[in-house]
Order: C-alpha cells, then sequence, then structure tokens
C-alpha cells in the first residue's frame, strides 16, 4: 500500500474556545526564526522585477504587481494586505487554479513562481480562508466589509446554496450597502446591471420588497446582517471536494471551525469534530482520519476516503491542518528541527498567526480604535461626479507585516486601477460593473496627527485619564465644538461602530442568550498562590463594603462616559445636534461627571491607605470612608439642581430624535456600538439612581458599625444627606423609569407611534402563548395603563417585535380558562373588540398577568374617554375591528411560519434586552421588578468556571438591569459578552459539582452551568442577594408578603 505521505497528529485541546489554554503545533520555520526573519533571509540575488502578477480584489477589481522572480508567497501576501491597509489579515488568503482547474491557496513558505506555474496568464484572487463561526468575532468593520463581499462572491458563484427567501434577503442588504436606500426604479437598474445570482430575475420581486424595509440601514449595518444571515447556512465557508468513501459513493468533503464535514449533495451527512479526531494523513490519493478509540471503539479506528487524484488529496489535507492549526491552538505553532539526513512525508506546517493570537493583537495593538468613515460601497451612476475623490486608508500595519509609509512609498508598485486625474476611467482588468469605485472606497481611515503620543501603547485612551487635555476642555460648560471636533479626531475617541460579540459556539442552535462570553481572550487563570495574597488584605466588613463602593463608582464613571465622551464625539463629529439640545444636555451633565471624578480619586486614595500599601504607619488612621462618604455627600447636594432637569433632557432628546432624521441615525448608529451597552437613555438616569445606591450602601454601613465607632457618625451624616436628595428625586426617578421604558419600547416596536403619550404607564412585558387555529404560538405581550398589546418576533434587519393587535382596557375582562380548554396556565382575556385566549409557561407566570390585568383594568375604570383617546393615536390601526382582526391574524402566522427558519436566529444588536430575554426565556417582567431592581446593582471581580473546565478565570463583572456583563478588566470601555440572569437559579454547589472552594455560587439555566467565586463572605452573599432578587420575578403582591408567605407562591 506504500507509506504515509503526510501526516498531522491532531494535538488535543480541552476546547474550541477562545482563551482556553491549548497546546502548540508544530512549524517548519528555523528555531528562533519568526515569519518576517524568514522572508528577510529569502533568496534575493537579483532586484529587477521581471514577473507582474494580476490579483483579483474582493470587489472583483484586478491589481496588476510587479515582483521578483524569487519572491516567497509571505511577500506576496504582504504587499497586498499592505495595499489594503488590511489588519485582520490572517483571515483571508490569495488562491488560484492549478493545471487540474482547482482552486488552491498560495503558500506563504514557497516561492510564487514554483506554486504559479503560467504567472503571466494565471489570475490570483484574494478571498476568506477562515470562516469565524460568528462575524461578532471580528474585530474591524473593514474586516467585516470584506467578508460581505466574499458572501456576494459565493452566491454568484453558487458555492453559498439557499432558498430563495434567504438568498433575496441577502442579496437586499448588499443593495442596501452598496446604493444606499430603496428607489425602485435604480433598483431594478442596477440590479439588470449587476449579477448577484444565477436566478436573479425570477426573485427580483422578493429582492425589492425586502429592500424596501431597510430604509435608513447603515452600510455597516447591512454588512452586518449579511454576515448574520449567512454563518446560519449550512454552506457558510464550504469548499467542497470531492471524493467517494470505501463503497465508492460519491461523496463531498470540506473543512470548517468545528472539525471535517461530510456532504451527500449538498445536505451534510457527518462531522468529525476536531475533538474526536487523532490524526490526518494522506496516502497516494486516500485521505485518512484516525479517531480517537473512545469515540469509535476498538473497531475501525480509521476512517478513508479517496480523492481524484493525489494533489487533490495532499491539498485538501493541507487545508485541515490548516484550519485545526488556526482555530484550535493557542499559539503560533513552534519551530521544528530539521532532520539532518533524510525525511518521510510531508513537513507541511500552518506558519501564521492563531485565531487567538489574532483577536489578543487586535486587542492589545489598539489597531480596531483607528477612526474611519464608512460609505456605500457604490454609488448610483448620477452621483459619480459629485464623488470623484476617494481618501485612501493610512494606517499602521500589523508587527511582522508592516513597513515603513504608506501604500504609495511601498516597495513593490501596484499598477492600480484607478487614477485621481481621471477617477472614473474603469480598471483594465476590472469585471464589475461601471459603477465600481476604488476597491477600499468604503472605508476612510483618519491618520493619527498626534505622533508625539503613543498610540495605545499605555493600554488606555487618552480621554480616560484624569487630568487629560481631553476632559480639561469639558471641565468648563463653553465648549468649541469644533476644537473639540478635531481634538476627537486626533485622539484614539475616533468611534469604531461595532457590534456585540457573540463568541457562543457554533452549531448550538440556541438563542445568544443562553451563555455569556466562552473565554475572555488572554484572562489571568488564578492559580493558589493568589489565596495567600488575597489573605493579606483586611477582613473587616466595614472594609468591603467600602470596596463595593469603590467597584460601583468606578462603573458609574465608565457609564457617564458614554454619554459625555463617547456619544458626545458621536454627534459632535456629524453636527447632528441642534446648539441648544446639546447646551442643555451636556451642561447637566458635565459637571456631575467631574465631581464623580474626584470623588472615585479619593475612594481609591482612602482604600489604598486602608489596604496599607501606602503610609502603613499611619494605616490605623484611614480605615474608614465614612468621612468621605459626608464630605461629597454634602457636595453632591449643590448638583441637585442638574439632577431635577433630566426629566427635560430626556423628553427633549426624544423629541428631537423623531424630529431630526439625522440625530436619529446618530441614536441609532451609536447604539450599534459595544460601548453603548445598554439602551442610551439608560445612562441618563444612572446619575439619580446611583442616589439610591448611596443610601443602600450608606445603610448597610450603619447597620455594621456600632454606635461608639468612630466612622459611625460621619456615615449616619452622610446617610441623613443622601436620603434628603432621593425624597427630592424620587417622585421624579418614577416618573423617568417610566418614560425611559415607553422610549425604549416605542425603538423596538414595529407599528405604534407616540407610545410615550402622557399619562400612559408601563406595566408588564413579557412571553404569552396566544390559541390560534393552528394550536397555541408564541407572542410578546405589553401591558400598560390603558392598553394591552401583543406582537410578534419576526424576520426584520434588527429583530424587532411587530404589533399584531391591541386591545383597550376599558371593558376588559379577565378569567381563568384552564378547565375550559383544557390547556395549563391558561386564562381568557375579553375586551370590546376580541376575545383571545392565552397560555403562561407556569401557574407562577398566569398569577403575575392576571394580578396586574385587573389591577389595570381597574385603573382604566377611573379614566373616561382619556384612555381610548390615546389608543386611537397610538396604534396604526387603519381597518374596522374584523377586518383588523382577520388580517392580524393572518399576518402572525406567517411569522411564525418565518420564524422557524434559520432567519429567526439572526442577532439584534442588543439581544439583551428584558424584551428578547422574555422572548427567549418564556417570562415576564413588569415595572415593579424594573424598579427593584435598579436598587441591585454591583460590581466587582469574579472568578468563573464553567462546568467542565478547570481553572479560574478572573474577569470583571458588572450587574445591571437583569444581566450580567463581563470585561477583561474594570478599565475596558466594552463588556466582552453578557449573561441575561432571567430564568436562571442561583445556588451553592453540591457536593457533585466538585467544587473545592469557599465562596462560591452556581448559576444554572437548563443545561448550562456556571461558577462564580468571590474574595469575602460579605462579598460572596451580595452577590447571592442581587442575583437572587433578579431571577426571581416575585409578583406585585408578594413583595409585600412575609418570607413564609412568599414560599407559598412559589412554582
Amino acid at each position: 500500500m506504500g507509506e504515509i505521505e503526510g501526516t498531522y497528529r491532531v494535538l488535543q485541546t480541552p476546547g474550541s474556545r477562545l482563551g482556553v489554554q491549548k497546546n502548540s503545533g508544530v512549524s517548519t520555520l528555523e528555531p528562533g526564526q519568526n515569519l518576517s526573519t524568514a522572508m528577510a533571509l529569502s533568496p534575493a540575488k537579483t532586484h529587477e522585477r521581471d514577473l507582474q502578477i494580476k490579483i483579483k480584489m474582493l470587489d472583483n477589481t484586478v491589481e496588476v504587481l510587479d515582483i521578483e522572480s524569487k519572491y516567497y508567497g509571505q511577500a506576496l501576501l504582504t504587499e497586498v494586505y499592505k495595499h489594503l491597509n488590511l489588519i485582520e489579515s490572517d483571515y483571508f488568503g490569495i488562491e488560484f487554479q492549478n493545471i487540474q482547474s482547482y482552486w488552491i491557496w498560495l503558500e506563504p513558505m514557497k516561492p510564487v513562481i514554483k506554486q504559479v506555474r503560467r504567472p503571466k496568464t494565471t489570475m490570483l484572487r484574494l478571498a476568506v480562508k477562515f470562516f469565524p463561526p460568528d462575524p461578532g468575532q471580528l474585530q474591524e468593520e473593514y474586516t467585516r466589509y470584506l467578508f460581505a463581499l466574499q458572501i456576494k462572491r459565493d452566491l454568484a458563484e453558487e458555492r453559498l446554496t439557499c432558498s430563495d427567501n434567504t438568498a433575496a434577503l441577502l442579496v437586499s442588504h448588499l443593495l442596501q450597502s452598496e446604493i444606499g436606500d430603496f428607489d425602485e426604479s435604480e433598483d431594478r437598474e442596477h440590479l439588470k446591471i449587476n449579477r448577484y445570482l444565477p436566478n436573479q430575475e425570477r426573485i427580483q420581486g422578493k429582492i425589492l420588497e425586502f429592500h424596501r424595509k431597510h430604509v435608513g440601514q447603515t452600510p455597516a449595518e447591512s454588512d452586518f446582517q449579511v454576515l448574520e444571515i449567512a454563518r446560519k447556512l449550512e454552506m457558510y465557508g464550504i469548499r467542497f471536494h470531492l471524493a467517494s468513501d470505501r463503497e465508492g459513493t460519491k461523496i463531498n468533503l470540506a473543512v470548517s471551525h468545528m472539525g471535517v464535514l461530510v456532504f451527500q449533495g449538498n445536505t451534510k451527512i457527518n462531522t468529525f469534530n476536531w475533538s474526536k479526531v487523532r490524526k490526518l494523513s494522506f496516502k497516494r490519493k486516500r485521505f485518512l482520519i484516525k479517531l480517537h478509540p473512545e469515540v469509535c471503539g476498538p473497531y475501525q479506528d480509521t476512517l478513508e476516503f479517496l480523492l481524484g487524484s493525489r494533489d487533490e488529496c495532499k491539498n485538501f489535507w493541507k487545508i485541515c491542518v490548516e484550519y485545526h492549526t488556526f482555530f484550535r491552538l493557542f499559539d503560533q505553532p513552534k519551530p521544528k528541527a530539521k532532520a539532518v539526513f533524510f525525511t518521510r512525508g510531508s513537513s507541511f506546517r500552518y506558519s501564521g498567526r492563531t485565531q487567538k493570537q489574532l483577536v489578543d493583537y487586535i486587542k492589545d495593538s489598539g489597531m480596531k480604535k483607528t477612526p474611519y468613515e464608512r460609505r456605500h460601497s457604490r454609488v448610483r451612476v448620477s452621483t459619480h461626479a459629485s464623488n470623484p475623490d476617494v481618501p485612501k486608508q493610512s494606517v499602521a500595519f500589523p508587527e511582522g507585516l508592516r513597513t515603513p509609509g504608506s501604500p504609495a512609498s511601498a516597495t513593490v508598485p501596484f499598477h492600480s486601477v484607478h487614477s485621481s486625474a481621471a477617477p472614473t476611467i474603469l480598471p483594465i482588468f476590472a469585471e464589475s460593473s461601471p459603477s465600481s469605485l476604488d476597491p477600499r472606497a468604503p472605508y476612510s481611515r483618519i491618520p493619527d496627527k498626534n505622533a508625539t503620543v503613543p498610540a495605545e501603547e499605555t493600554g488606555r485612551k487618552l480621554v480616560q485619564q484624569p487630568g487629560s487635555p481631553m476632559f480639561q476642555s469639558f471641565q468648563g460648560l463653553p465648549v468649541d465644538h469644533s476644537q473639540l471636533s478635531s481634538l476627537v479626531l486626533k485622539s484614539p475617541l475616533g468611534l469604531n461602530p461595532a457590534f456585540p460579540v457573540n463568541l457562543n459556539a457554533a452549531g448550538q442552535g440556541s438563542s445568544p442568550l443562553l451563555s455569556p462570553v466562552l473565554s475572555d481572550a488572554g484572562g489571568a487563570r488564578i492559580e493558589e498562590d493568589d489565596e495567600t495574597k488575597r489573605k493579606r488584605y483586611p477582613t473587616d466588613k466595614a472594609y468591603f463594603i467600602a470596596k463595593e463602593i469603590l467597584a460601583t463608582e468606578r462603573t458609574y464613571l465608565k457609564d457617564l462616559e458614554v454619554i459625555t465622551v463617547w456619544f458626545r464625539s458621536a454627534v459632535i463629529k456629524e453636527n447632528a445636534m441642534p446648539e441648544g439640545l446639546m447646551t442643555l444636555l451636556f451642561s447637566n451633565i458635565d459637571p456631575i461627571y467631574e465631581f464623580h471624578r474626584g470623588f472615585l480619586k479619593e475612594i481609591e486614595q482612602r482604600l489604598s491607605l486602608w489596604e496599607g500599601k501606602t503610609n502603613a504607619h499611619v494605616k490605623g488612621d484611614y480605615q474608614r470612608i465614612g468621612d468621605v462618604m459626608l464630605r461629597n455627600m454634602r457636595t453632591l447636594k449643590e448638583f441637585t439642581s442638574y439632577l431635577q432637569k433630566h426629566d427635560e433632557v430626556l423628553t427633549e432628546l426624544e423629541k428631537a430624535t423623531k424630529r431630526l432624521k439625522k440625530l436619529e441615525m446618530v441614536y441609532k448608529e451609536f447604539e450599534l456600538q459595544k460601548v453603548c451597552y445598554l439602551p442610551l437613555n439608560t445612562f441618563l438616569l444612572k446619575p439619580i439612581q446611583r442616589l439610591m445606591h448611596y443610601k443602600l450602601i450608606l445603610g448597610r454601613l450603619c447597620k455594621h458599625y456600632t454606635v461608639e465607632h468612630r466612622d459611625f457618625a460621619d456615615c449616619r451624616n452622610a446617610l441623613k444627606e443622601v436620603t434628603e436628595m432621593t425624597s427630592q428625586l424620587q417622585h421624579s426617578l418614577i416618573r423617568l423609569e417610566n418614560f425611559q421604558k415607553l422610549t425604549e419600547l416605542q425603538h423596538d416596536l414595529l407599528g405604534i407611534d407616540n407610545l410615550t403619550a402622557p399619562g400612559r404607564e408601563f406595566i408588564r412585558e413579557g412571553c404569552l402563548y396566544k390559541l390560534t387555529k393552528k394550536g397555541l404560538q408564541q407572542r410578546m405581550f405589553f401591558l400598560f395603563s390603558d392598553m394591552l398589546l401583543y406582537t410578534s418576533k419576526g424576520v426584520t434587519g434588527t429583530n424587532q417585535f411587530k404589533i399584531h393587535g391591541h386591545l383597550p382596557l376599558h371593558g376588559m375582562l379577565v378569567e381563568e380558562s384552564e378547565n375550559e380548554w383544557a390547556v395549563p396556565h391558561c386564562f381568557t382575556i375579553y375586551s370590546a373588540q376580541k376575545t383571545i385566549v392565552v397560555a403562561a409557561s407556569t401557574r407562577l407566570e398566569m398569577g403575575k398577568w392576571m394580578e396586574d390585568l385587573n389591577m389595570a383594568i381597574e385603573m382604566a375604570k377611573k379614566s373616561t374617554e382619556k384612555s381610548d383617546m390615546l389608543l386611537d393615536n397610538s396604534v396604526c390601526n387603519r381597518s374596522n375591528r374584523s377586518s383588523d382582526e382577520v388580517s392580524l391574524e393572518q399576518e402572525s402566522e406567517d411569522d411564525i411560519h418565518s420564524s422557524r427558519s434559520s432567519l429567526d436566529r439572526q442577532s439584534h444588536h442588543r439581544a439583551n434586552t428584558t424584551m428578547h430575554v422574555c422572548w427567549y426565556r418564556n417570562t415576564s417582567v413588569s415595572m415593579a421588578d424594573h424598579s427593584v431592581a435598579v436598587e441591585n446593582q454591583l460590581s466587582g471581580y469574579l472568578l468563573r468556571k464553567f462546568k467542565n473546565s478547570n481553572g479560574w478565570q478572573k474577569l470583571w463583572v458588572v450587574f445591571t438591569n437583569f444581566c450580567l456583563f463581563f470585561y477583561k478588566t474594570h478599565q475596558d470601555d466594552y463588556p466582552l459578552a453578557s449573561l441575561p440572569l432571567l430564568g436562571y437559579v442561583v445556588s451553592s454547589p453540591v457536593e457533585a459539582d466538585g467544587i473545592q472552594k469557599d465562596y462560591v455560587f452556581k448559576l444554572q439555566f437548563k443545561s448550562h452551568v456556571y461558577f462564580f467565586r468571590a474574595e469575602s463572605k460579605y462579598t460572596f452573599e451580595r452577590w447571592m442577594e442581587v442575583i437572587k432578587r433578579a431571577t426571581s420575578s416575585p409578583a406585585r403582591s408578594s413583595l409585600l408578603l412575609p418570607k413564609d408567605e412568599k414560599d407559598q407562591h412559589t412554582d
């Protein structure tokens, strides 16, 4: 049978999560040699440029590159990446067709001339090589744009097969990205010129129908939606390699991030996960997969597939080696010493960066924070003359692939297909439409002119440093906006529209709400010696209460920065906010922010003294916090007038976003960014809510201290000061929280206007099952003081809920009807319009809904015509009652049919809002629960452990809005991921969990289990307390019941 020609032993790794420690593979680099030095030492006897290489970019434009005949593949790759200023370059590669006409990848460690046999006639092309399971793992918006172009290419080449509906939706997002908002005549003209699909004419009507719904969607949003839809398709990133099994059955082999895949036709019939594979090898044209004995048992541990030729077999084997290394290994493969006398078999190994290394590099270097402007990648023909100049990018290239100077000064010249003198001349080799522009046109990176500041080397942004020039300019209320705008561009504050990172393992097929961040890449693992380190600190309960003040103050200051820094720079950059509203907003929030910056520094200094890090000889005088709190609470009273204006600020901001389209777009685009991890107007409530937190924390300190304690008097006086402020603002906070919730729902619900009508109060939102002709169908219900809405979650670009029915509360009657319909937890709602039957997930949920409905009905009886007037002005209802009922049912059935498709699971940019959590978890949340949640906000470092992992990982955890947000450190600007807690059960670990540590609590939802470890008994009890109050949503009346009576209400 002959000897094995190539072998790759699949090194075992604990799992596929980013950040989990993995073993290293093997590289062909010499010991002590890296990729860049290897290229520098490559043979270069002549500097003559004797080869012209044509490379087709992802937008189908062709670049001509002059290279030397001895150029290695890596040098060519580097020049292409540098020409594009592509930072996340390791996801990409250059492919070409060999003599047998199948596509192979250009190898970095071989000369180009030895791979491309006929370079003068061969067309190389840039392509995506590694497809991550989640586009959220792509840090750069520019990278996502190139990925969207790859999806476009795959659709045109029929590699990405899907249903007509899905194909039409993908093309509609591509249209939105390329030509902007819907215009039927121009859409039809564009589709006539450009070919997105082979059967495009047949589904053109669907494409236009979907495109009509994307009005206002930015190119960045469209690119992300393309990737979100594509990644859920079975053929996403799949490249077939024709083969046959031992019985001679024709099959297709492919490789992905999860392992080796087997297809019959376009249907996947088997997956060999990397965790099951022991070794990959090939022998002539036979491809061999050796499995672990525990997977296959003692029989047939080696699977054999026959490919068309030895070259095809070796090519597929190489791709498998690269995919396994890129996605599964932690570090770049170590150099392999070369044999002295002879070698046997192929020594090919992947020689680039792994995904883990790439993510760490982008995160640590701050490359992704370079500002840029995103544009439509194609403009309409009529606008060509008005947009002749497309700025080039100018950003430093990653280490090892970077050379000084701009692309124009590169050592290897490109024959650019565009000329600044005649920008409308078509490229010589262009295969795209006449509307093609520069391949880098959608992105205009703004150079960092402040060259004297080491960009990102200190690990923090300029704006986050106390006393930085940016914030010094904010200390005086009059602000020169033009000056501030230029400062924003010079600093790393240029906004990078980003999307929530969803690092869930692919293939789970469940909601992204079901599990938090898979692993913080590069997060510190806590070893046993940290136990003794922690024991050196004070153990007094007052110290840990003071640490809670410090931790929550850090989070609060970061929340204020979302408005004072990030949102300010967004509206100034786009000149989107009227001067009057700018003054109203920032003149009220800036003084508060400046005060809390100073307050935080005082707390940090006091805790440092308390811990004995400095001035140890006078440490005893500083083991208290009351004096700091009293001094600052008295100062904070001077800011009460600012806090009282927040009602006006919220109202005016909402009015302006409705009135000004530009501001509305900036507002929506800002909420897409990772830094805005909550609805934007939520951050405006934080200053008043923070006073409530001070009151609760000071109350715990006073309860802990004895009257004789030296810190008791200061704490009690500070509590009096803050109580006086909260009593003045309590009613304002209730009103603001209601208004904030109504505006949040207004943005997320389709089919309703003026939800924030005066007098309307939000009561409860949650999931119920509505009885229809087809049985029970999931619906999202929203109860207000004057009406009940029910909605369905359909296939929309933003995953919004569409309203299908509204029932006025006036004259409504609610009755339990389990016996009548033989449906558990069922009740009937009778109204003047119609009668509906709904069922809750549990009896407790049914009780909550019936109690709140009856309470709201009683409230509605006290109002006469006001409720009907609000209802008529709010809900978009253009039909009579009977026809409305019929059409609503028909729409809802269509949406339910759509929701069963894979498209239903596409992530919304804020999929952790209570609305989406209730939908996925089959539960509900009331306004009373929201009010309780305001009191239960907590921050601090915790150690986290997964159910099947060994080590503990240190993370900064923020609990707010019923959700845990995970950060690497408290200094990070945005969370790595989030874990909504509604539906989770919190408890202490049992013996079977095998946890032998103190202060550990367990979170569980179905099969999802996480362990968290606190540093002290007090901290452990606080986390347990706040999480229990969030995960158990009591009925309104049970909030007032004693503990033993509450236990009787559990399900």
